[in-house]
């Protein structure tokens, strides 16, 4: 076999050793030397490498080869049942930054019951979104409001907070939701837009007395 086709086959068995440092270092080599024969497998084993550290190296070989060539493959990737290969290609969409795969962000990947994969399409849908479609993506992302546990509420106002005073009217909307959670969420997001340096503890608990007070006077 020539010596190109061995070490085609060494990082190609590379990619799928079992030890995650080897891995690593063969995704760190495609990255490094870039060529379209690798991105099939690059985008493969993004739906289902185990190690976080890992997944980050195939995103960025896959960020150094041209977006003509991978972007179709991971909006592909977005049909896929796997909710990783879901997750994974809009982180990796997210960093590409090619706003032609716009249209892939659909309204079911941004509601997507799992929330990494959710949390994934918000990233990304705030790195893609077109100029004068913002307002329409934050009331989107609004319907997510007081969703999950502290983690994902935080994915979800930074990705509010970085479309800037265009979720202003839609946040002051949702302060007024029935849900407590959806009025506390909105409440500290929009605490956080106008004062980033306040923290995201601080303003979901000013919320939480916020919402409390307004509950127990209405009662009273």
């Amino acid at each position: 076999m020539p010596k190109e086709g061995t070490n085609t086959m060494r990082v190609l068995q590379g990619l799928e050793n079992s030890s995650s440092s080897v891995r690593l270092q063969a995704a760190l080599a495609v990255g490094t030397t870039p060529d379209p024969q690798f991105v099939d497998k690059l985008v493969e084993r993004c739906a289902v490498e185990p190690d976080f550290y890992v997944r980050e190296m195939l995103t960025w070989a896959l960020t150094r080869h041209p977006s003509s060539t991978t972007v179709p493959k991971l909006v592909d990737e977005l049909r896929s049942e796997r909710t990783q290969a879901r997750s994974q290609a809009l982180h990796t969409l997210s960093k590409i930054g090619d706003r032609q795969a716009w249209p892939a962000i659909t309204r079911t990947l941004l509601t997507d019951a799992d929330d990494e994969v959710a949390r994934s399409a918000w990233r990304a849908a705030v790195a893609l979104v077109p100029e004068g479609e913002e307002s329409e993506l934050a009331g989107v992302l609004a319907t997510q409001l007081g969703r999950g546990e502290r983690e994902t509420q935080l994915s979800l106002s930074r990705t509010l907070i970085t479309l800037g005073e265009v979720a202003m009217p839609i946040l002051h909307a949702a302060m007024t939701d029935r849900d407590p959670r959806v009025r506390q969420h909105a409440i500290a997001t929009e605490r956080l837009l106008r004062n980033p340096d306040a923290g995201f503890e601080f303003a979901i608990e000013e919320a939480k007395r916020i919402v409390a007070l307004g509950t127990t006077a209405q009662e009273g």
